[in-house]
């Protein structure tokens, strides 16, 4: 990849106080933009925004709850006038606190309030922070939206059904905004991500459960945050500039197989030949 590939642009990254939003901000600074990392948490958010600026390049935090319209029309507002544009919008932000799976389960057992959250902090906030960042790239006449999507919103599975539901509902409205302001020079996407454990997830994570996930990947290990944000740079920048309504899977393969996969896989080696 081009180093420097986006100097002097202005990137939002929603969800940046931490993990893979974090991530992103710093390898987008890396490559020359400018930072707005924009968070609930603050103080995480300036602690990311610091370690940016301390290596030489610019960065602000920005609280913001994203749920809300005000609190998101305040947050462009306030990257303008410190950056003058808005050239990129990483919608990372999603919530998945560990009392957010304790209701979001399956469709009989969920609970109401966690499906509302999903839906406000998931979708209605990559909605909103687009509703307000997109005009500013249709002045500049080039953009890129970046929603982060997941295997759960494209198969389905035992739990997390909010999650999930409002992860598919980031790739239609990935292709929207496409459709919409491409001829207008704004490029929108969904990144389908795999498991990339940031910063201790490895120790909060059952063993069997990681071991299980690795099994059904076809890389040798699982990703890491660093895999995640190299990939959401390339659709930031000019490199992907005839990629649009488009949804780039960053999974290690996890998603392109049979669901037997590694059932088969055991079973041909027992049996010591793959003829069936």
């Amino acid at each position: 990849m081009n180093v420097g590939k986006l100097q002097d642009r202005v990137a939002v990254v929603t969800g940046a106080a931490g993990g893979l939003g974090a991530e992103a901000a710093r390898v987008f600074a890396a490559h020359g933009a400018k930072i707005a990392v924009v968070d609930i948490n603050n103080q995480a958010a300036e602690k990311v925004a610091n370690d940016i600026c301390a290596k030489g390049s610019e960065a602000i935090a920005v609280e913001t709850d994203i749920s809300q319209e005000a609190s998101v029309k305040s947050m462009s507002e306030q990257v303008v006038a410190r950056f003058g544009q808005i050239d990129i919008l990483h919608n990372n932000a999603a919530i998945l606190s560990n009392e957010q799976r304790q209701g979001d389960r399956d469709v009989i057992n969920m609970d109401v309030e966690a499906w509302d959250r999903a839906m406000a902090v998931n979708l209605r906030g990559a909605m909103l922070c687009s509703k307000y960042c997109i005009p500013e790239m249709i002045k500049l006449k080039r953009g890129s939206v970046i929603n982060v999507t997941s295997g759960l919103g494209a198969q389905g599975d035992l739990t997390l059904s909010a999650y999930a539901a409002s992860k598919a509902a980031l790739i239609m409205l990935a292709r929207s905004i496409a459709a919409q302001y491409g001829k207008l020079g704004v490029r929108a996407n969904a990144l389908l991500i795999g498991l990339a454990p940031a910063e201790n997830a490895h120790e909060t994570m059952p063993a069997e459960m990681l071991q299980i996930i690795l099994d059904n990947h076809l890389t040798p290990e699982l990703g890491t945050p660093k895999q995640i944000a190299d990939a959401v740079a390339f659709l930031a920048s000019d490199e992907s500039s005839f990629v649009t309504g488009s949804t780039l899977s960053v999974d290690g393969g996890f998603g392109s197989h049979t669901p037997s996969m590694v059932a088969m896989k055991s079973l041909f080696e027992r049996m010591g030949s793959n003829k069936m």
